[in-house]
């Protein structure tokens, strides 16, 4: 690697979060200064605390009685219903035999939700799937409220998991935290010969069976789903982060490899706590600079546009903000340097195959494009993670990312990119603000103008295309998709029919003040659009026929009407609230979720944060 100067943009950028950030972030560090002096911990219990705390640990009682020794809360998503989670089955036990090794103990503080969106895509349950977040924050914070432990492992990996992890953890953000994850499921049916089975079963030309059979060859067993969505997306977001054990993103579970990666972490985290030398609290590592990291390594891989949503929670959670405008100013420096399904044809395992997360940042830190200076959880610092892991016998060891991309249709040096920027754009206009993933936008594709075609729900979308009726040029516009509205569920289901209509010819684009997904692909579409209809926002306005303009070029989003007449427009009525699958206990989430640009977050936003 060179000492390359920063990007003169990403260092304004940084320095104008940081200003904005003052206030919330001096009164952050305060909090967890005051949490590490005085908080709750071991030897504030009292003896009933304390013996209810190891009452149940077996071997591990007497080292925890003791209080010399550092115990370890691990906070566990598993579940063996979820494909990625699966996994982590027999990782506490193994965990506590590493902690062993190095003198120290590790109990199981608590367990969080993980749901599938793969799951609930499409369904009611969908409608759950954001406030899964915050409930998982909260359930962090549960299990680490005991104050039995010195630092905490997180296990978890998929889409809300890891922000709910991360913001939970970080309100104890004096503990070291390391997350751990449990690594992608070997490579099944190609992602676009998946894609092709579903755009003929949407056209009526394949049956359920084919259908079933497709998609169970390429979900086929345990580990995260080989495409780069949001669940991938996190493990990128871990590593720039440095609050992983380097390289430890892609490793398939199983791999002798893979458990090596959990024990270091597991010792590493002994070496960081409270009580020694090299002492390095989840809050400090967590900053302006490491959030700015994220952001890059979001925009340079063309990640998942959740996390133009998780992104701004998590910061608040150590008292950053960040936005969307910080967000596009990023990607107009940031180059595009992966294509991984949905925006190119390999997946993740390909990716690792090409040379992963090490060649990655080691090209954007030759660029000057990220912060080598962040504080993480490695020995070596950031330069750590532009290093390869591997096994040399037993031995974990790492080695230099390869100078060249293996496969350059998967990875390309900042030199080359795919394309110059990031990818994920910022749209401002009458319509509100929204953001648009264009990295697997093709070119022709990135202005849309037609007349819009308005709905509120997924299913009636495809009533309309299976009736013929949007068989043109269109827009097609769903709203009260808010998180205030229903909980802000990803619109995926869409996908195969606007992506018919677009191969058909036809100029097509969706708004939505809705999510997309974290897979989203070819159809240029406005998303998170804010304010959102139940809010007042201009998209209530909207009827079928306005000619709608979205322009990722210019970054437009706006509607061709009299300003005279638009002015006087009543907004649409609401849908009533959706009941059953549980949505009605979440009705307070709904009532208190501020925007999405800040993190559509009802406990952030009741907190002051």
């Amino acid at each position: 690697m060179t000492d390359t100067a920063l990007n003169p943009i990403v260092e304004a950028v940084t320095a104008r979060i940081a200003a904005r950030s003052a206030p919330t972030r001096t009164a952050y560090l305060d909090l967890i200064a005051r949490e590490r002096e005085s908080g709750v911990d071991r030897p504030m219990l009292s003896c009933g605390n304390l013996a209810h705390g190891f009452a149940a640990s077996g071997e591990d009682k007497v080292a925890i009685r003791s209080g010399k020794a550092m115990n370890i809360g691990v906070i566990t998503a598993y579940n063996d219903m979820l494909s990625a989670h699966q996994p982590y089955a027999r990782y506490p036990e193994a965990i506590k035999l590493y902690a062993r090794e190095v003198g120290v103990t590790a109990q199981v503080a608590g367990g969080v939700p993980a749901m599938c969106d793969g799951v609930t895509q499409g369904q009611t349950g969908m409608e759950l799937s954001l406030f899964s977040r915050d409930t998982i924050a909260l359930s962090t914070a549960v299990g680490l409220s005991h104050g039995m432990f010195e630092g905490a492992l997180m296990l978890g990996i998929c889409d809300k998991i890891v922000p709910g992890l991360l913001m939970g953890s970080l309100r104890f953000g004096h503990l070291p935290v390391i997350l751990v994850p449990a690594g992608p499921m070997p490579s099944g049916l190609a992602n676009k010969e998946k894609q092709r089975v579903r755009a003929l079963y949407a056209e009526g030309k394949a049956s359920r069976d084919d259908l079933l059979e497709a998609e169970a060859a390429s979900y086929h067993g345990a580990g995260t789903c080989t495409f780069y969505g949001t669940a991938n997306s996190n493990q990128m977001l871990m590593e720039v982060m440095g609050l992983h054990i380097p390289g430890a993103a892609f490793v398939n579970p199983g791999a002798r490899l893979r458990s090596a990666l959990t024990r270091a972490a597991v010792h590493r985290l002994a070496e960081i706590g409270w009580d020694g030398n090299d002492y390095r609290p989840l809050g400090r590592c967590i900053d302006e600079k490491a959030i700015v990291n994220a952001a890059v390594g979001l925009l340079a891989t063309g990640g998942s546009t959740n996390h133009a949503i998780h992104l701004p929670a998590i910061a608040r959670a150590a008292g950053i903000i960040i936005d969307w405008g910080d967000i596009d100013e990023l990607s107009r420096v940031t180059p595009l340097l992966a294509r991984v399904y949905p925006n190119g044809s390999g997946d993740v395992n390909q990716f690792e195959a090409a040379g992963g997360m090490a060649f990655v940042i080691r090209e954007l830190l030759d660029a000057g494009l990220m912060h080598g200076d962040i504080l993480t959880v490695a020995a070596g610092g950031f330069p750590a993670y532009a290093r390869a892991p591997g096994l040399v016998g037993d031995t974990l060891s790492w080695s230099d990312a390869p100078a060249q991309s293996r496969d350059e249709t998967m990875l390309r040096p900042a030199s080359t990119p795919f394309a110059p920027d990031g990818g994920l754009r910022l749209l401002t206009g009458n319509l509100g603000r929204g953001v648009i993933k264009t990295s697997a936008i093709a070119e022709a594709h990135m202005v849309t103008e037609a007349p819009a075609r308005v709905f509120t729900t997924q299913e009636a979308v495809q009533a309309a295309f299976t009736a013929g009726q949007l068989d043109r040029d269109v827009v097609v516009v769903v709203r009260f998709q808010g998180p205030r509205a229903n909980g802000m569920p990803e619109l995926h289901k869409l996908t195969p029919e606007l992506g018919v209509l677009l191969d058909r010819g036809h100029k097509v684009a969706l708004v939505t003040d809705g999510r997309m997904s974290g897979a989203s692909g070819k159809v240029p579409a406005a998303i998170h659009v804010t304010p959102e209809s139940l809010s007042g926002g201009p998209i209530g306005k909207l009827r079928d026929g306005d000619v709608v303009r979205l322009c990722a070029l210019t970054g437009e989003l706006s509607v061709k009407v009299d300003p005279v007449e638009w002015g006087a427009r009543a907004p649409a009525a609401a849908p009533a609230a959706g009941s059953g699958t549980g949505r009605e206990l979440f009705a307070f989430m709904r009532a208190g979720a501020d925007g999405p640009e800040q993190g559509a977050s009802a406990m952030l936003a009741a907190a002051g944060l």
